[in-house]
């Protein structure tokens, strides 16, 4: 079994926020895979399916980005869904617009949600497709640059870099960390 978490937070007024990259991932998913996402059990939305041979849990935490790992650790527990078998999509600073970069492990550059998830899960092990929204520019502080909308050339871009994601996440669960490394971080 995989287990495909996007980060972002709760409620409409956040829904085209940046942070939000990982919803709209897994929204992408949800919509490509024919797997409805309902609300309900581990304060998330999540749905169940089938890929290939494996089953597929796609899951959304409805708590707020710095609480995610109460929903995503509850999940991977009641399902027993080892670390290595986890990916979490997030919204990344450190990486421009439009970049993706798929990493097994690491730490969490300071990322409220992946401290969060770190905590439960009670170690670094899960794999990470990180989507670059890019810096602030000037002194706009990276909270409200999170917490803001894509610029008008960024929402025109947004559909084919949700494509390019969705597509990194199946070759995540499909081929391997390794192979799907190769494949789509040198786009």
């Amino acid at each position: 079994m995989k287990l495909i978490c996007g980060l972002g937070n709760p409620g409409t007024e956040h829904s085209g926020d940046r942070h939000n990259a990982g919803f709209l991932v897994v929204d992408r998913l949800s919509e490509r895979l024919g797997i409805p996402l309902d609300a309900g059990r581990f304060q998330a939305r999540m749905g169940a399916g089938r890929l290939g041979t494996d089953r597929l849990l796609l899951l959304e935490p409805e708590t707020y980005m710095n609480l995610s790992g109460r929903s995503l650790g509850a999940a991977a527990r009641f399902y027993k869904v080892p670390s290595e078998d986890v990916l979490v999509i997030h919204d990344e600073l450190d990486l421009p617009f439009g970049r993706l970069q798929l990493k097994a492990g690491g730490g969490t550059a300071g990322h409220g949600g992946l401290k969060s998830i770190v905590a439960e899960l009670g170690d670094e092990g899960f794999a990470r497709l990180r989507l670059g929204v890019g810096k602030p520019e000037g002194k706009e502080r990276t909270v409200g640059h999170v917490l803001s909308g894509f610029g008008a050339e960024e929402r025109e871009a947004l559909p084919d870099l949700l494509d390019r994601a969705a597509e990194a996440a199946l070759g995540w669960a499909t081929l391997g960390v390794a192979e799907a490394m190769n494949r789509f971080n040198r786009r």
